[in-house]
């Protein structure tokens, strides 16, 4: 499974079953939609823009932003975003997936975040860890040394 599903699918698979727990389970908070949608907007916003913050900081330095082939990579990208976490586009995809259980207002919809961050930590960042490393061996090591993985 490592690196097989690209990460906005799996962030979709997770939101999709909140969405269908949500629908047949009992538990759903009774919040005003203007509430819910208000800072669920606000929330997914945050998120996009840490994700597009690490699309835009791959772009400048000319290297791939393919999550499938890490051993592609160009650059080892520690500048922007990156100074402040290893992982900026899936950070944004959690973000994005607190968003939507804010938005669902089911309480255990929330499991879907921490669901997806250890999905991504061991079938994605694993794997393309080993592959920068490889690639950017010292230097890596370093950068991981100075800047954690999520947050």
């Amino acid at each position: 499974m490592d690196n097989r599903i690209p990460p906005p699918l799996v962030a979709t698979l997770f939101g999709l079953l909140a969405w269908l727990a949500s629908r047949y389970l009992p538990g759903t908070l009774s919040l005003a939609v203007e509430w819910r949608i208000g800072v669920a907007l606000v929330v997914a916003l945050v998120g996009v823009a840490i994700c597009l913050a690490g699309v835009f900081s791959f772009r400048c330095a000319r290297t791939t932003v393919n999550p499938l082939k890490p051993e592609t990579a160009s650059a080892l990208v520690s500048s922007g975003v990156y100074r402040y976490t290893r992982n900026p586009m899936y950070l944004g995809f959690a973000t994005v997936l607190l968003a939507w259980s804010i938005f669902l207002a089911w309480p255990p919809a929330l499991l879907g975040v921490p669901g997806f961050v250890i999905y991504m930590t061991l079938f994605q960042i694993g794997p393309e860890e080993r592959a920068l490393s490889r690639l950017f061996g010292t230097e890596f090591t370093q950068y991981c040394n100075r800047v954690r993985r999520w947050l």
